[in-house]
C-alpha cells in the first residue's frame, strides 16, 4: 500500500479480499453464523476457542475493510469515495460490536473473579440471550487491544473532519470522540496483541505530524510533543534499532526547533532503513524539508530530486519542489528546466497539492524565474504546510529581507501574508496585524493567488482569539474565512483549521 504503485495495490488489493474469504470461510461466514447463533440458541455451551476465534475473525475483515477503503480513497474519484465511505461503514459497525462484546465479556470476569470462567449475556431487543463460556481474562485483554487499533483510528480520524464533511459522515454513522481514539489506541499499544506496534506509530503520528498540523496555538502542540516523547522513551529499548521511531525521533526534533539534531535522527533512519524503500523516501522528505528551514537550498534539492526520480507517490509535487530549491541555490537553468517537467508529470488531476504545483511551475516558467521568486516559492510552501515556526530567528530575518526586496505586482498579497507569518513566528504582531490586512485587501492578488485572502482573514481572526477582550471579532472573522470564500487553493485544509480553532474555543469558552 505503501509504495502507491498501481500494480502493487491491486496486488493489495487481492490479498486483503482473500484474507477476508478465509476469515468468513467458517459455515455460512462471520455474521451470518453469529446470526444463527442468536437465532438458535444452540451454542450456549461453545467453549472459549470458539468465542476468541470469532471474535478475532471479526476484527481482522473489519481491518481488511478499513485498507481496502484507503485503497479506494486513493484513487480521488467520486465513486470511489463512495464505495470507501460505504466500506469504511461496514468495518465500523464491526468494530463497534466487536469493542461492545469484548467490553462486556470483561465487565463479567471482573465481577467474577473467582470464577476460571466468564459468560456473556447481552438482550439485543429481538433476540434471546447469547451465552459464550471459557473465555480467559488474558484472551480478553487480547482481543481489547486488536480492536481498540481500528476503534481508537476511527474515533481519532472523525474527530478531525471538517465541519462541512461532518453531514455526509454523519449519514454515514460515524462518530468522532478524540479523547476516546487516543484512549482506545493507547491501550492498544500497551497491549499483547500483534497490533500493539501499530498502535505506537498511530500515536506518534498523530501527536508529531497531525496535531502540529492542525492545531490552534503551541499548547496543544507541546501537550503531544511531551506525550510522544514519553512514549518514544518507553519503547525504545523495546525497538532500539528502529527505523520509523528513529524517524519519529526526529519529527519530535524538529518541532522543537532543534534542526540539526533532526537531521541526525532522519540520516540515522535512513541507515536503518537500507532495504525498505517507503520508509528511506519519508526520511528523505523530512530532510528536504528541515533543510528547506535552514535555508540550506542544496541539501534540500538532492533530497527532492531523488523523491521526484525515485518516489511513486507525486513526482510531480516533488518536482516542484525540486525546481524551487534549485533556483534558490542559484541555479535558474536547471529550475527553469524542472518546471517544465511538472506539467509533463501532472497525473492526479483532483489532486490540490499536484495543482498548486503545476500553477505555480507554470508561472515561474512564463515569467523567467529569479533566485529571489524561488526562495518566496520556498518561503511559501514551508508556511502552507505550518513549518515557518520551526525556524530559527536568524532564519526568519533572512526571509524577512527577502520579501521586502521583492515588489512584482504579482505576488504582492503573497508577499504580504507570507511577511505577516514570518511577524507572527518572530512575536512581532503588531507588524504581523498591518501586512495581513494589507493581504487580505489584495484583491488584484486574489485571481492568482486565490488562497491568499481567506487564509489572511483566518491569520488575523487567529491572533484576535488570543485577547478575551477581542475573541468575538477573531471568532467572526473565522468564520467569514470560512464562509465568504470558496474554490482556492488549499481550502479543505483550511477548513479543518478553522474547525480547530473554533472547536479550541468552545472548550475554553462554552
Amino acid at each position: 500500500m505503501m509504495t502507491f504503485e498501481e500494480e502493487k495495490m491491486q496486488m493489495a488489493c487481492d490479498d486483503l479480499r482473500t484474507t477476508e474469504k478465509l476469515c468468513e470461510s467458517d459455515n455460512a461466514g462471520v455474521i451470518e453464523t453469529i446470526r444463527n447463533k442468536i437465532k438458535k440458541s444452540m451454542d450456549s455451551q461453545r467453549s472459549g476457542v470458539v468465542v476468541v476465534d470469532r471474535l478475532q475473525r471479526q476484527i481482522i475483515v473489519a481491518d481488511c475493510q478499513v485498507y481496502l477503503a484507503v485503497l479506494s480513497f486513493v484513487k480521488q474519484e467520486l465513486s470511489a469515495y463512495i464505495k470507501g465511505g460505504w466500506i469504511l461503514r461496514k468495518a465500523w459497525k464491526m468494530y463497534n460490536k466487536c469493542h461492545s462484546d469484548i467490553s462486556q465479556l470483561q465487565d463479567t470476569c471482573q465481577r467474577r473473579p473467582s470464577s476460571s470462567q466468564v459468560s456473556l449475556s447481552t438482550d439485543n431487543g429481538n433476540h434471546n440471550a447469547l451465552v459464550e463460556n471459557g473465555v480467559t481474562a488474558e484472551a480478553l485483554d487480547r482481543l481489547k487491544g486488536s480492536v481498540s487499533f481500528g476503534y481508537g483510528l476511527f474515533h481519532l480520524c472523525i474527530s478531525m473532519v471538517p465541519p462541512h464533511l461532518l453531514k455526509i459522515i454523519n449519514l454515514l454513522g460515524f462518530p468522532g470522540d478524540r479523547l476516546q481514539g487516543l484512549s482506545s489506541l493507547m491501550y492498544a499499544s500497551e497491549s499483547k496483541d500483534m497490533k500493539a506496534p501499530l498502535a505506537t506509530l498511530a500515536l506518534l503520528w498523530y501527536h508529531t505530524v497531525v496535531l502540529p498540523f492542525f492545531a490552534l496555538d503551541g499548547s496543544d502542540t507541546h501537550e503531544g510533543l511531551l506525550e510522544a516523547k514519553s512514549i518514544l522513551q518507553r519503547k525504545s529499548v523495546v525497538y532500539p534499532n528502529s527505523s520509523l521511531f528513529m524517524f519519529f525521533k526526529g519529527r519530535v526534533q524538529r518541532l522543537e526547533c532543534h534542526i540539526n539534531s533532526a537531521l541526525a535522527c532522519f540520516h540515522d533512519a535512513l541507515e536503518l532503513a537500507s532495504d525498505q524503500r517507503e520508509i528511506q523516501h519519508v526520511c528523505l522528505y523530512e530532510i528536504g524539508w528541515c533543510s528547506m528551514i535552514e535555508l540550506n537550498f542544496e541539501d534540500a534539492f538532492r533530497s527532492f530530486e531523488r523523491l521526484k526520480n525515485e518516489s511513486r507517490w507525486s513526482q510531480c509535487y516533488y518536482a516542484y519542489l525540486t525546481g524551487v530549491c534549485q533556483g534558490a541555490s542559484g541555479d535558474l537553468d536547471g529550475a527553469s528546466g524542472v518546471f517544465k517537467d511538472v506539467q509533463k508529470l501532472f497525473k492526479r488531476k483532483n489532486n490540490q497539492i499536484e495543482q498548486f504545483a503545476v500553477k505555480r511551475a507554470e508561472r515561474l516558467r512564463k515569467i523567467s524565474p529569479t533566485r529571489e521568486l524561488c526562495i518566496l516559492g520556498v518561503i511559501e510552501v514551508l508556511y502552507l504546510w505550518k513549518a515557518l515556526q520551526n525556524c530559527s530567528s536568524s532564519k526568519l530575518q533572512i526571509m524577512n529581507q527577502v520579501l521586502q526586496s521583492l515588489d512584482e505586482a504579482l505576488c504582492r498579497g503573497l508577499k504580504h501574508l507570507l511577511l505577516g507569518a514570518v511577524h507572527k513566528c518572530h512575536g512581532n504582531i503588531r507588524d504581523a496585524v498591518q501586512a495581513f490586512q494589507l493581504a487580505a485587501r489584495d484583491e488584484y492578488g486574489r485571481q492568482i493567488n486565490s488562497y491568499v485572502q481567506p487564509y489572511a482573514v483566518y491569520e488575523l481572526g487567529c491572533i484576535l482569539l488570543a485577547k478575551p477582550e477581542t475573541v468575538g471579532k477573531g471568532r467572526s472573522l473565522l468564520l467569514q474565512a470560512k464562509e465568504d470564500f470558496t474554490g482556492y487553493d488549499f481550502e479543505n485544509r483550511l477548513h479543518v483549521r478553522i474547525h480547530s480553532a473554533l472547536a479550541s474555543l468552545k472548550e475554553v469558552v462554552p
